[in-house]
């Protein structure tokens, strides 16, 4: 019975080695406010190198904060990762505020460039999403203190220094990657990222260390829908929706049938609407935008000579500028944006609305109608069974309560389809 070499053996004796394939790891770039959009990213993204069984996923961090719901969900999924997580505060400097500080927290190795910084995150800062009012003092002690044990349990769970970790929260306090280090914020700081991957080898994490030395970075690009949700969750995108669907609504009351207009108009509210059930929005600012169109329109019809326009651009400007929460740079609305909307709104309802709503009072000037009033001859004997008049070079039926004679001056009073009602004019 002839025996057979296992297949290796033989690969072995002719020279053949295999080589091993370094592992891959996945990045994304996380650059701006963090919302719903942001939450769907790294979620999926979690997802894909988990299934690529990549070494682990570097989320490279730089942002102003946040919204708190988003934040939550971000948290849950590092917490529920399989594959290990660094969150890696980057370029210099970047910076991890607000809801930054909760995730780079959250993630198994939080790692910082030099000369970045992380801290600030007070729940004033973070915001809740829908509408942003005043908070009374109870409030604001409820929503620090829920925010003040969230980051304290992430800090216990991850090892991190807890103190500074409420610090953070109660006192707004905010420190650099080296300070950071130094407090065991982080767990180190890195260059870039060749550097990041160097000193994440042989890191343990859950058990298991890491294997990053050589490693190929795989980009995790967002998908085209998360890149829309990106695009259309910022303040100014907002702004504009609101202003289309103000034009696009106020021009087609103004050119009935239009068509074109109401429908844009609609689906820019639509989706503004849906915006401001996830911005923090401010009700007085949407207030103040809602009186302004109101008096743009009322201005039409009046006879102030203009006083209710201004107050309408005074109050369009002051409603723009209270629309989002003006205290955290990632709700900002660049006054590059509110100017330059306040004068296009002001000039839209002074010359294109006016000019159509007016045009809507001016007597017919063309058509069937253009005859009522108008005098002529009876052609033939007009009475309540008919008769004939000739107007604008046609030959009209015509129909009298009063009997005319041929000849006799007659005025058109009324049009039913193709028949004329005349009276004597006499009988005026």
């Amino acid at each position: 019975m002839r025996r057979w070499l296992p297949i290796w053996l033989v690969l072995l004796a002719c020279g053949w080695v295999p080589r091993l394939r370094a592992a891959d790891v996945g990045l994304i770039k996380i650059n701006g406010a963090i919302g719903p959009a942001t939450a769907s990213y790294i979620a999926r993204s979690i997802e894909v190198a988990a299934a690529h069984n990549d070494a682990c996923l570097i989320i490279q961090l730089d942002t102003p904060g946040g919204l708190l719901e988003s934040t939550k969900e971000i948290v849950q999924k590092l917490y529920a990762s399989t594959v290990p997580t660094v969150v890696y505060v980057a370029p210099s400097g970047a910076n991890a505020a607000s809801a930054g500080c909760f995730i780079t927290l959250a993630a198994d190795i939080a790692a910082m460039a030099p000369h970045t910084s992380i801290g600030a995150a007070h729940p004033v800062s973070i915001g809740g999403g829908g509408s942003e009012e005043k908070m009374d003092d109870v409030m604001k002690q409820k929503l620090e203190n829920y925010a003040s044990s969230y980051i304290e349990a992430i800090a216990e769970k991850r090892g991190r220094n807890v103190e500074w970790a409420k610090a953070s929260v109660v006192k707004s306090e905010s420190i650099t990657a080296e300070k950071a280090l130094d407090l065991k914020v982080i767990d180190l700081i890195a260059k870039d990222v060749p550097d990041l991957l160097q000193q994440l080898n042989g890191r343990e994490v859950n058990g298991t260390a890491l294997k990053t030395a050589g490693a190929t970075i795989v980009s995790i690009p967002m998908v085209a829908r998360e890149k829309l949700f990106q695009l259309l969750w910022r303040p100014e995108v907002m702004l504009i929706l609101m202003l289309a669907a103000i034009y696009g609504l106020i021009g087609e009351l103004s050119s009935p049938g239009a068509i074109l207009p109401g429908v844009v108009g609609a689906i820019a509210l639509i989706l503004a609407l849906y915006m401001a059930a996830i911005l923090p929005v401010n009700i007085a600012g949407l207030a103040l935008i809602g009186l302004a169109v109101a008096l743009f329109i009322v201005d039409v019809f009046a006879t102030t000579h203009g006083v209710l326009t201004f107050g309408g651009i005074i109050a369009f400007f002051l409603g723009a500028l209270m629309l989002f929460n003006r205290a955290d740079p990632a709700f900002r609305l660049s006054l590059t944006y509110i100017i330059p909307a306040t004068l296009i709104t002001a000039a839209f309802f002074v010359f294109v609305v006016s000019a159509g709503l007016r045009a809507q009072f001016l007597p017919v000037r063309t058509g069937k109608e253009t005859m009522l009033g108008r005098t002529t001859s009876a052609l033939t004997r007009i009475d309540a069974n008919g008769g004939k008049v000739f107007i604008e070079g046609e030959y009209w039926n015509a129909k009298s309560d009063v009997p005319i004679e041929p000849g006799q001056p007659v005025e058109l009073v009324a049009l039913s389809g193709l028949t004329l009602k005349v009276k004597p004019k006499s009988s005026v």
